[in-house]
This record gives C-alpha cells, sequence and structure tokens, in this order.
C-alpha cells in the first residue's frame, strides 16, 4: 500500500513536471516570437527612410533635374543660333558655285564683243556667238537648269503659259502648243520660269 502510495506520488511529480517543462517551453517560445517581431520591426524601419529623408532626396533630385534642363535648353540655343548662321550663309553665298561656272561664259562673251569690233566676216561671229551660247546651256545643264520642251506639246499648266490663242487650227493642234514666245526653264525638275507659249483653240 505504501509502495503504490509511493508510486502514484511519482507519478504526479512527473507529470507536474511535465507540465511546467511545456508552459515554460511556451513562455520561451512566445519570448522568442517577440524578439523577432521586434528584430523585423526595427529592419521595417531602417529600410524605410523617414519623411525628412524622402523630402531631402526629392529636392537633390529636383535639383538634378533642372540642371540637366538648364543644359538641354543652352544646347538646344546654341544647335538653333548655328542653323540660323548656316542659313544665312547659305543664302549670301548658295550661287557661288552658279556665279563661278559662269564667270568663263562671260570671259568668252567679253572676247566675242571685242572681237566684233574688228571683225569683218559676220558669218566668223556669228558662229562665235553660237558656240558661246552652246557652252552657257552646257554650264546651265550642269547647275541643273533645263529648258522646257514646247514645240509640238499638249498645253501643260504645270509648264506652260498661254499669252495667245490662235483660232482655226487643225483639230489635232488644238490644245496643242503652236508657238513659243519666251522659253520656260526647270532647276531640278522645279518650274523657275513658265514657257510662255501660243496655244491652238
Amino acid at each position: 500500500m505504501a509502495e503504490e502510495k509511493k508510486d502514484e506520488k511519482v507519478l504526479l511529480d512527473s507529470e507536474e513536471q511535465n507540465t511546467e517543462n511545456v508552459a515554460s517551453a511556451d513562455e520561451t517560445a512566445a519570448e522568442e516570437q517577440t524578439t523577432a517581431d521586434a528584430g523585423a520591426t526595427e529592419n521595417e524601419a531602417d529600410a524605410e527612410p523617414s519623411l525628412e529623408e524622402q523630402l531631402t532626396m526629392a529636392r537633390s533630385e529636383i535639383e538634378d533635374l533642372k540642371t540637366q534642363a538648364l543644359y538641354k535648353q543652352a544646347e538646344f540655343e546654341n544647335y538653333r543660333k548655328r542653323v540660323i548662321k548656316d542659313k544665312a550663309d547659305l543664302i549670301l553665298n548658295g550661287s557661288k558655285s552658279a556665279v563661278t561656272a559662269l564667270l568663263p561664259v562671260v570671259d568668252d562673251l567679253e572676247r566675242a564683243l571685242t572681237s566684233m569690233k574688228k571683225a569683218e566676216d559676220v558669218t566668223a561671229v556669228t558662229q562665235g556667238v553660237e558656240l558661246i551660247y552652246q557652252k552657257l546651256i552646257k554650264v546651265l545643264a550642269g547647275l541643273g537648269v533645263k529648258q522646257i520642251e514646247t514645240e509640238g506639246k499638249e498645253f501643260n499648266v504645270d509648264l506652260h503659259e498661254a499669252v495667245a490663242q490662235v483660232p482655226g487650227v487643225p483639230d489635232e493642234q488644238k490644245g496643242f502648243v503652236i508657238d513659243c514666245i519666251e522659253k520656260g526653264y526647270t532647276l531640278n525638275d522645279q518650274v523657275i520660269r513658265y514657257a510662255k507659249v501660243a496655244v491652238g483653240m
């Protein structure tokens, strides 16, 4: 009987010890969880900057953007001035190549005028002037200038300007150029002077 009581007491002591151990483990786990939560909160606080820091960063970024904008504006202003200068130079000197190409023709004409004063043979003078004219046409062609064709061509408002009408022509000539009063020219396929023509009606 005494042994049974002793065994019961040992069993009760053992159960109490287990209960205490479980309670102690629960407390330890709770403390560890609280410590972990506190650490996570501190880490979050460290990772996210304060409002003052955010404001400082935003102001710094705005200053950088202002500097970049001023730089780009100055760069564009320099580019604009350069373009205006280049355009002015082009207007002033754009015809330089054309004038340079025409100077030899001017020299030929001056020589022809000098020889005309002494010439007795009109045929030779005429041939000389014809050669100068052909040279001039060749120079103009090299610059992109071409005569507008009119002979036997149908009247075209994009190329021709009708300054006269010729009535009573055959039906096949109606609406066609009958005569060219003044030659027209194109520069690089763009009309710079319309051909003045008489049109059959």
